[in-house]
């Protein structure tokens, strides 16, 4: 999430047939990132039903759709149009996932659930942060307040640190990743086309975005913290990508070259730890910049 999207997010008025856990967000980014986007299949039961922005993916365990992250609430309805043109029904979603309890990738769960009936789960600290529909304090957006506030989600059930949420076939592991967010978590799962199963990494973000005054390098273990949630993501089995903003790994561009090469163009075992390394020199680079006092 770039920081210049936060600096005004307000929940707009919603006309009084819009149900208030749609009412959408308003901030610099959420009309581009909001764009419709054709759902696909990734690979195996592996669909991508989000928005242009941000992403949301579906598996098909063949016992139910667990669906990862909500983006916006005014996001809900192309979600669900995604999940429908796929020839799925919402109200099979049993799971709904989070990676972070943004309002850029939770501020559609409560909807999500309310139409689906679904199980919400998140990392305990992520879980904290749905039932308040805001950040927590620890949180380096906190800074912001009310402005990061979107529909609250009730009864998320939490997933430590390597545990599972499993349907049918499908055995989804969360692996937090703190960082971007106290609780931000990546998700990963086997996805089969035939006899070739491929490891599937939903990428959590690896962005150290904050509010103002607020310094990374103030505090010695947040930053040993996020660099080994860094280093997590680049040590996982990987051969599919998808991160929370479908453009930090060219999703749309493995997608078209997909229509010529089949969907072997969404493997790609050097992807993930093509991804932590740029976080890895973004976050040397705000760490630099905080200690020559040129951070906000």
């Amino acid at each position: 999430m770039r920081l210049l999207a936060l600096l005004v997010p307000l929940i707009t008025a919603a006309a009084p047939s819009v149900p208030p856990d749609t009412a959408p967000i308003d901030c610099q980014d959420c009309a581009e990132w909001n764009r419709p986007q054709a759902p696909f299949r990734v690979y195996g039961n592996t669909y991508y039903v989000g928005v242009a922005g941000l992403s949301s993916v579906l598996i098909d365990s063949g016992e139910g759709l667990i669906l990862v992250d909500g983006a916006l609430p005014q996001s809900v309805e192309r979600i669900a149009e995604g999940v429908r043109a796929l020839g799925f029904d919402l109200r099979d979603v049993k799971w709904i996932l989070n990676s972070h309890a943004h309002f850029d990738h939770a501020g559609g769960i409560a909807a999500l659930r309310r139409m689906s009936g679904a199980k919400v789960a998140a990392s305990p600290a992520g879980a904290k942060a749905l039932r308040l529909g805001s950040t927590t304090p620890d949180d380096p957006l906190a800074g912001f307040g009310a402005a990061m506030r979107y529909p609250a989600v009730r009864d998320v059930v939490t997933v430590a640190d390597g545990g599972t949420v499993t349907l049918g076939k499908a055995v989804v592991t969360a692996h937090h990743t703190p960082g971007h967010t106290p609780g931000a978590t990546t998700w990963t799962w086997r996805s089969c086309e035939g006899e070739r199963c491929v490891n599937v990494v939903y990428a959590e973000s690896l962005t150290a975005v904050a509010a103002p005054r607020f310094r990374y390098g103030a505090d010695a273990a947040r930053v040993k913290q996020f660099r080994g949630s860094i280093e997590k993501v680049r040590t996982l089995p990987c051969d599919v990508m998808i991160p929370t903003h479908p453009e930090a790994g060219r999703v749309f561009e493995l997608r078209a070259r997909s229509e010529s090469e089949g969907r072997q163009a969404f493997i790609d075992s050097g992807a993930c730890r093509a991804y932590a390394d740029r976080a890895d020199q973004r976050f040397t680079a705000r760490l630099e910049q905080e200690a020559k006092g040129k951070v906000e």
